[in-house]
């Protein structure tokens, strides 16, 4: 078996179900059970401690609950402490390695985030943050040369329903940060605020945080685990899902409503209007709050941030916007190293939703993400003011949209660098194009001509042979401009399939 085609960045994924035309069941039991075995190996190597401790959660996924045993299995066989947590979120399991006197030595999250009913996988953590992607080819390492602790006598497995230690600390961090005059129970009185958990594993939220803190949740939606995702996609960037809350909020007259991914790690909100507030607009929800607490700090950002945004961060926060990588993990490290060098940076944030605050171990949790937005409504709701008033003076692009351009050349890697030194060659002699600098990833041009006014960015995909291409603008038509004259620079390129 080839161990390293399950790693995926930082991540384990693969196929855990059959059902799927095409897609072989590469992430079985069997494979599970080694991997457990080889996180404890990997466990005790980081640590240097000879006796470990392990959390594993899981999402609603069908496959979970198999997995999870395999796991636990594999973990009990070489000694370890195990602790079986059920349905969780993948920021709790991270905070079981720093919580409480008797923090576990690792926690283990069995997800496959937004993906399909028949993928799955393992994100790790230690009380560090998450694994890094060398972490993760390490622990395939040891799977593949099979070499583990002794085994010993099983332990026993300990339940532990940390989800319910994980929302209490939620409710009362939101209680004290809001510290609301004559209601400091319930600091979300009077507001009415939905839930849409997807039927993913993010339903704890309406029940045991936002009711718990005074909020009407009636109307909230699809908070039930099922691992079919029968009513739509766990994903707050998926159209169908935003709409579906969009509309929910609409109807149920709502001040704001909440959705979250499968694992609850990533998170978008609606306005009172129906208004989706993601992506750039959320970045600049939550920067507004960080600035006011850290002026002229830095705000980290993936590479597809809108010049919007940017023009917000600087010229009406007054902080700093640094555009950076697309992946999670490179945004939160880049954020963490401006801090060593003595930036100071509070926030790493990507477009997907993922967000990660320094004041909560970097930890990208779109739960925590969410209660900071509840503690500033709830000090402005006091007020008489809204949420997103915050944001009222950000520019927004008349149009946006992302296309894929797919590799069919076997070396994609080497193929898409081609592609992109050629571009940035060719984009030099085009009369308003502007090589923006600096860059972090692919190659991001300024277009100034009026039917244009805006900007686009081709990069490689992370992992697959794809380059995407954004493209956004402030003139009506102006992407297809932009893009039918990038596409007569690209017709070359023979190994690159344009849509």
């Amino acid at each position: 078996m080839d161990w390293h085609k399950l790693q995926n960045g930082s991540d384990i994924r693969g196929v855990a179900l059959e059902g799927v035309k095409g897609e072989i069941v590469n992430l079985t039991s069997d494979v599970v059970n080694v991997l457990g075995l080889a996180f404890v190996q990997w466990l005790k190597n980081f640590s240097n401690e000879s006796n470990v401790s392990v959390a594993v959660g899981t999402d609603s996924r069908i496959s979970g609950p198999a997995l999870k045993e395999a796991f636990l299995s594999g973990m009990k066989d070489v000694g370890a402490m195990v602790f079986d947590c059920g349905l969780a979120s993948t920021p709790a399991m991270f905070m079981t390695t720093v919580s409480g006197d008797n923090p576990t030595t690792g926690g283990v999250m069995i997800t496959a985030s937004h993906l399909p009913f028949n993928r799955n996988g393992l994100k790790f953590f230690t009380n560090k943050g998450g694994l890094n992607k060398n972490d993760i080819s390490d622990i395939l390492r040891i799977a593949a040369e099979g070499v583990f602790p002794a085994k010993k006598s099983n332990s026993p497995v300990t339940t532990w329903n940390f989800i319910d230690e994980y929302s209490s600390f939620l409710v009362d961090y939101i209680r004290k940060s809001a510290d609301v005059q004559n209601n400091y129970e319930q600091p979300l009185q009077g507001l009415k605020i939905i839930v849409d958990a997807g039927n993913g594993a993010g339903g704890f939220f309406a029940t045991k945080v936002l009711h718990k803190l005074g909020a009407d949740t009636s109307g909230s939606q699809f908070l039930d685990p099922d691992g079919t995702f029968p009513n739509h996609v766990s994903n707050p960037e998926d159209k169908t899902a935003m709409e579906s809350i969009c509309q929910a909020v609409i109807r149920e007259k709502a001040d704001l409503g909440v959705i979250f991914d499968t694992d609850v790690d990533r998170s978008a909100i609606v306005d009172a209007k129906g208004n989706p507030v993601n992506r750039n607009a959320l970045i600049a929800l939550i920067a507004a709050v960080i600035l006011q607490e850290h002026p002229g700090s830095t705000i980290v950002t993936d590479s597809v941030t809108s010049e919007g945004l940017t023009q917000f961060i600087e010229g009406e926060l007054k902080g700093k916007h640094h555009r950076f990588q697309r992946g999670y993990k490179n945004v939160i490290n880049e954020s963490i190293r401006k801090n060593e060098v003595g930036e100071e940076s509070w926030l790493a944030i990507e477009t997907s939703g993922h967000a990660a605050l320094k004041e909560n171990y970097f930890l990208d949790d779109g739960a925590y993400l969410v209660a900071k937005l509840l503690v500033e409504m709830a000090k402005r709701n006091a007020q008489g003011q809204t949420l997103t008033d915050l944001i009222s003076a950000l520019q927004q692009p008349l149009e946006s949209k992302e296309f894929r351009f797919s590799i069919l050349e076997d070396n994609f890697g080497e193929y898409g660098k081609q592609v992109l030194n050629e571009l940035q060659k060719q984009v030099a002699l085009v009369e308003g194009w502007n090589v923006v600098s600096p860059n972090f990833e692919g190659v991001r041009v300024r277009c100034t001509a009026a039917d244009e006014t805006g900007w686009f960015l081709l990069r490689m995909s992370l992992h697959d042979p794809v380059m995407p291409l954004n493209i956004e603008s402030d003139v009506e038509g102006g992407v297809d401009s932009i893009k039918v004259k990038l596409y007569d620079l690209l017709n070359d390129f023979q190994g690159l399939k344009l849509p």
